[in-house]
């Protein structure tokens, strides 16, 4: 079964095509302001699906990073992934980034916290949490094995046990989003309509209706 799975969340992007839990072509860019997610995506996966011989409706299981993360990659790849899902008939899971780092990590149950401003942090302890004040992670952070980000490190690396930043890790998280995926079990959620971006905080300002 030929799965295509990628990832626009964070500041890489990581698309990985692949059949029957065996990699076929996997690739990792950088994204900055003169390489961001939206410029590229669909043309690379054109691009890497010519290459292996490969049309859009080989592909039966889509796999996608829905956030947390940057705003406008959460969007790109969630529309990128709706929009081929429904053209192609092709299954389609998103998965959250919180858990993609923590099966990345190698650590034995690790707590994931990403900045998420505003004194909160994104936080997975195995299962998906939200977004909690920065003092109550502190708590749950003692003495805990804890993949983080480069803004937080700084504050976590005297209370957690062993502290690590994704940012300076480089782990795969293409291969491990591709490899979550390919676990999975074709089912009732798994069409277009279920994959929607996770937004974790409410918006800043609440309209009061009468």
């Amino acid at each position: 079964m030929l799965t295509l799975s990628f990832d626009t969340s964070l500041d890489k992007t990581y698309i990985v095509l692949g059949e029957d839990k065996k990699i076929i072509e996997s690739k990792e860019i950088l994204s900055n302001e003169k390489n961001y997610h939206s410029a590229y995506l669909i043309s690379m996966i054109a691009e890497i699906l010519k290459r292996n011989n490969k049309t859009p409706e080989d592909v039966k299981v889509i796999g996608v990073n829905i956030g947390p993360g940057s705003f406008t990659g959460i969007r790109a790849g969630v529309t990128t992934a709706r929009v081929f899902a429904q053209e192609t008939g092709a299954n389609v899971f998103g998965i959250s980034s919180l858990e993609i780092l923590a099966r990345a990590s190698n650590l034995e149950n690790p707590l994931v916290v990403l900045d998420a401003r505003k004194n909160m942090g994104y936080t997975w302890d195995n299962q998906l949490i939200g977004a909690l004040v920065l003092e109550e992670i502190d708590r749950l952070a003692e003495k805990r094995n804890i993949i983080t980000d480069n803004t937080l490190f700084e504050r976590y690396k005297n209370i957690g046990n062993k502290v690590l930043s994704y940012q300076e890790e480089n782990f795969p998280l293409g291969k491990v989003l591709f490899e979550i995926i390919s676990e999975k079990t074709p089912g009732q959620h798994d069409i277009w309509q279920y994959v929607k971006p996770l937004y974790i905080q409410p918006p800043p300002v609440t309209i009061k209706r009468n």
